[in-house]
């Protein structure tokens, strides 16, 4: 090989090693997660006194009974983000509780990631009684105290917080508006939902698929890099 054909390719392979390195160096990551359950387009007035649309999305909110007779609401949980699954009968479900109990370990040591399970149970029941099934479905899980969350209520509040506080019966819930009383009434199994600190829908995810777990651990974090790096 001629020289000079030596030192044009020896520049044609620096040159995408010297443009990493420059990248590494210099170059900052923007990352972005979408929001779901848009409600509504509120317009703020902005510097200069001029206006901005800016979209109003839905907060979850709930009180759930606990293990230990005690509740758990949506604000503790979402100190930093929490996985919520609605447990409902069926082998995807049961793939889902399987994918948290994955997710609990991978991110055991980093306090702002929890997990959250809701589970039905009758509403007649004494709370004694329900502490200590959730006892039961605590040891069944593996669960770790104050990382994952096993939590009751009556089958109609389950519906209920399934469709209007979560948008799981959502057909579109990445559009506005979202409206819960026209969408259909039945919760899809096996779905995760990953939940921010503002108590906004941030992913929602097929537990019973392992692709599906596989985003949900990237975009947690990608949400643990938003917080870290917020000015």
């Amino acid at each position: 090989m001629r020289p000079r054909q030596t030192i044009l390719l020896g520049l044609l392979l620096l040159v995408p090693v010297l443009a990493f390195l420059f990248l590494y160096g210099f170059g900052s990551n923007h990352y972005a997660l979408p929001t779901y359950l848009p409600e509504r387009a509120d317009s703020v007035r902005v510097a200069g006194g001029g206006w901005q649309r800016d979209t109003v999305y839905h907060q979850v909110h709930f009180r759930l009974r606990a293990s230990g007779e005690r509740y758990v609401t949506s604000s503790v949980l979402g100190q930093g983000m929490y996985i919520l699954q609605v447990s409902t009968p069926g082998e995807a479900s049961a793939q889902a509780t399987r994918a948290l109990a994955r997710i609990q370990e991978k991110f055991r040591r980093e306090p702002r990631v929890r997990l959250a399970t809701l589970v039905a149970v009758p509403g007649a029941q004494p709370p004694a009684l329900v502490s200590t099934q959730l006892e039961k479905l605590n040891e069944q899980y593996g669960t770790i105290s104050g990382k994952w969350f096993v939590l009751a209520a009556p089958p109609d509040s389950v519906q209920y917080l399934g469709q209007y506080e979560f948008g799981l019966s959502a057909l579109r819930p990445e559009h506005m508006p979202f409206r819960p009383a026209t969408e259909p009434a039945t919760l899809p199994a096996g779905r995760l939902l990953l939940i921010d600190h503002d108590q906004h829908v941030r992913g929602i995810y097929d537990g019973a698929s392992i692709h599906e777990v596989e985003r949900l651990i990237t975009e947690v974090n990608v949400l643990l890099y938003i917080y870290d790096h917020r000015h």
